[in-house]
């Protein structure tokens, strides 16, 4: 196996530049692609304000088909850099070629830190204070011009210590899957392998990855604002729930693109190897 290479700071620009070249290069695949998943996630939306229960039923089944969605996607990164095309059908690539156990494994960081924020939650803030909390919080929602006092005898230093926790727990559970889906697609490598060498290539290269995070939230407020502008126009146009498609599509039209074309150039980056190909996994997802 490959060992994690050490990357230069400027690395984390080349992964962005590398994901708008993909997307420049297939607009309207990669674009379709992104479209296509906006769609799930806006119909899993507006299910909300008709039935809560098929609300939380979609939101289970998005959340579960978010890890072998995001296969597709960098597979279908890879095929655009290949000189080939991107379509509708690779977004189950990773279904089709046997890897949906290890896809699906790469959920339970995200787990983890979850149970992690919550019992941390109970553990810094208590049960009485997070139900004075949430007390304070329906009667603010109650009044037209919230009472500053209903916050004065909250524990509000322990709630900001625990959403800096919360932060920095949510970015290490990021470490062990920002490449672990191309090495799960493009190479043998178990669930549990790929999370490992995620995490130390992450830990290796956090130059990189602060550089790209850096410049993708910036990416990201430019370009959410050329698209409120567009999504203005059609509310102007066509109503309110016209700019709420309009937004929605054209964002993860974008972004899902953009993000996962440079996942794949970080991974090409810092674990594929030079004869990294398509190699059919056993099944399950053994280290």
């Amino acid at each position: 196996m490959n060992e994690v290479r050490k990357v230069p700071a400027s690395a984390g620009a080349e992964w962005l530049l590398g994901g708008f070249g993909l997307l420049r290069k297939a607009p309207l695949g990669l674009g379709l692609l992104g479209a296509l998943y906006g769609v799930l996630a806006l119909v899993m939306g507006m299910s909300a304000q008709r039935n809560m229960g098929l609300f939380m039923l979609l939101e289970l089944a998005l959340v579960l088909a978010g890890p072998l969605l995001l296969g597709g996607f960098v597979f279908a990164a890879r095929s655009v850099d290949g000189g080939g095309k991107a379509e509708p059908g690779q977004l189950l690539q990773g279904v089709r070629s046997g890897r949906t156990a290890r896809l699906l494994a790469t959920l339970l960081p995200q787990v983890a830190a979850l149970l992690l924020c919550a019992l941390l939650l109970v553990a810094m803030v208590g049960p009485a204070a997070l139900a004075q909390v949430a007390q304070a919080v329906e009667q603010a929602g109650a009044q037209a011009k919230p009472d500053p006092t209903l916050f004065a005898t909250l524990p509000l230093g322990r709630l900001a210590l625990w959403f800096l926790l919360v932060l920095v727990i949510g970015i290490l559970a990021s470490f062990f899957t920002f490449v672990a889906t191309p090495e799960i697609m493009f190479t043998d490598s178990g669930a549990l392998a790929a999370m490992r060498r995620s995490f130390r290539a992450c830990l290796r290269n956090l130059t990189a990855l602060l550089v790209f995070l850096v410049l993708l939230v910036i990416a990201v407020i430019a370009i959410y604002i050329a698209i409120m502008i567009v999504g203005v126009v059609a509310k102007l146009a066509l109503g309110e729930v016209a700019m709420q498609v309009v937004v929605q599509v054209l964002a993860m039209a974008v972004f899902m693109p953009v993000v996962t074309g440079a996942m794949y150039f970080a991974w090409k980056q810092m674990l594929s190897g030079d004869g990294a190909t398509l190699v059919a996994p056993a099944a399950g997802f053994e280290a």
